[in-house]
């Protein structure tokens, strides 16, 4: 008999699903109504999600292996669960739940089908992590985008659009890289499925397999568009910092997508055989002149936005380099250092829209785009009301603060002990050898001034905006606002105090990847419902 949690594994997909079906067919005029329903769809999700961590990181037997439309791999739709989808999905839904909530405040009514789009989203990322075939990981990537077209449209404003123009043209054409990588792929290895693809890749003949490793090169390269590695990186500082504060906040997790997809394929079909290692090199030198390129543009950057868009390349950069490296003792402080980076990326992209607030002219932007929707008409509450946060600059400053020391990797928080985690780990004993080689040293110093680069520059604009600014007004900051830059820094603070248990679990995690046999196996034996039944007469 299957057990109850055993369909939670597909839960994160279809409450996003469902929920945004529904919104369609609500009027955009019910705002509340809407909202209440996206919040209980992303509260579903993030609560599913935390189930499927904590059974995933017991000591049981669970069986990860879906089976949809109860067809057997390799030919039916298969998703799989494990320690690191799990965390993935566990991510995705706090990251997702406190754009939300900041979208309340005023966001998601200047546009129509905000949280439609929101939740297509979800389901496309949460699809992503979960899927066990590389067509449906297209799907997934293709849902995705599209919703993510409309959302960093979202608002309007010439510079939105031309950066949303220049965002959909990269990511259109990194969708047609993947297909055609897909299409080798398949050409060769007569399969799509994950785990089936790892058991027949040793088998392909040495003329047939550079065929499949250029499949793989391009569908690679797919995937380093959207995590930012340099020089496929120039559309993400600009089109990040373009968009919405709380699709700025929840697009912090769409490189590490990439970061995820990269991993997963390098661990489960290049680990051994023939195609051991391949493609580290690329990953190893080219996550260094990212993690160069994302230092020098945090340094120039004025505007917080840019800032925070360097920043993402600068931590997808570093998780580029470990991922060249492939030690597993690093691998597992960098994984650490991607659940606190996003969270602090996600917690800045929106923290910078309150502390910038007075300082631009989007209030201008927003005022024409609601009267465009008809919310400007009389009788129509304010979407500035609500409960104001006091002690406002000392609140956004505290916030700022910590912004700064976990970019920067300064102690005592959870960038600081993600970071030393990588950083003993290459200078300690393993893969790479004692001492390090030249470019683990090299990648020791990056990481090292990436974080003086990041503290400069933070430095800088704080004492640009909270001491220097003695003419300019305090924003007008609502509860509602300030609340979900909180709960995303509290997260690191729990990090912080609860890193030996987090660190047991990448750990774990690390080492489920590096053993891909276990993933092929359990996809393999999955037992079809009826057949299970059967034998069991």
């Amino acid at each position: 008999m299957m057990n109850w949690t055993h369909h939670l594994i597909i839960a994160p997909i279809l409450i996003p699903l469902a929920a945004a079906a529904i919104l369609l067919f609500i009027d955009e005029r019910s705002r509340a109504t809407k909202a209440m329903i996206s919040l209980c769809s992303v509260l579903l999700m993030g609560a599913a999600a935390l189930i499927l961590l904590r059974i995933e990181s017991g000591p049981n037997d669970f069986d990860g292996v879906y089976l949809l439309g109860n067809w057997a791999a390799p030919f039916g739709i298969v998703l799989v669960l494990d320690e690191l989808s799990a965390l993935m999905l566990l991510l995705t839904a706090l990251l997702a739940a406190a754009a939300l909530v900041f979208s309340f405040a005023r966001w998601h009514t200047i546009g129509a089908h905000f949280h439609s789009m929101f939740q297509v989203l979800l389901m496309g990322v949460n699809g992503a992590f979960l899927t066990g075939d590389l067509f449906n990981l297209f799907v997934f990537f293709e849902v995705m985008l599209a919703a993510s077209y409309g959302l960093l449209l979202h608002g309007s404003g010439p510079l939105r659009v031309k950066a949303g123009m220049h965002y959909i043209a990269i990511n259109l054409a990194a969708a047609l890289l993947f297909l055609i990588g897909v299409s080798l792929i398949y050409g060769t290895a007569g399969t799509l499925n994950m785990a089936d693809l790892a058991a027949r890749i040793p088998e392909i003949e040495p003329d047939r397999r550079m065929l499949m490793e250029a499949g793989a090169g391009v569908l690679g390269i797919a995937f380093l568009i959207k995590a930012g590695m340099w020089p496929l990186c120039f559309w993400l500082p600009t089109a990040y910092s373009a968009a919405a504060a709380p699709v700025a906040g929840v697009f912090a997790i769409l490189s590490k997508l990439g970061i995820y997809v990269i991993l997963r394929l390098t661990m489960l079909l290049f680990s051994d055989g023939p195609a051991a290692g391949f493609g580290a090199s690329v990953l190893l030198y080219g996550g260094l002149v990212t993690v160069i390129f994302g230092t020098v543009g945090v340094l120039a950057s004025q505007a917080l936005g840019r800032v925070a868009g360097y920043s993402v390349l600068v931590s997808s950069g570093t998780l580029l380099m470990v991922l060249g490296i492939n030690d597993n003792a690093i691998s597992s402080g960098a994984l650490l250092y991607l659940v606190s980076s996003t969270l602090t990326i996600g917690a800045f992209f929106m923290l910078i829209e309150l502390v910038e607030r007075g300082q631009d002219a989007g209030a201008a932007v927003l005022a024409v785009t609601m009267e465009a929707y008809g919310d400007a008409e009389e009788g129509e509450p304010d979407q500035t009301e609500g409960v104001t946060m006091p002690g406002t600059m000392a609140i956004l400053g505290i916030c700022f603060a910590a912004c700064a020391i976990l970019l920067s990797g300064l102690p005592p928080l959870s960038g600081f002990i993600s970071k030393f985690a990588m950083l003993s780990a290459m200078m300690g004993t393993g893969a790479i050898g004692v001492p390090p080689t030249a470019s683990v040293w090299a990648l020791i110093i990056l990481v090292i001034l990436s974080g003086v680069a990041a503290l400069i520059s933070m430095t800088r604009a704080g004492i640009r905006t909270f001491w220097s600014s003695i003419e300019g007004t305090v924003p007008r900051v609502l509860v509602i606002e300030v609340m979900p830059v909180l709960f995303l820094l509290g997260l690191t603070l729990l990090l912080t105090v609860q890193a030996g248990p987090a660190m047991r679990y990448m750990d774990r995690t690390i080492q489920s990847l590096s053993n891909p046999t276990v993933y092929i196996e359990a996809v393999r034996n999955a037992i079809v419902v009826g057949a299970e039944k059967g034998k069991a007469d």
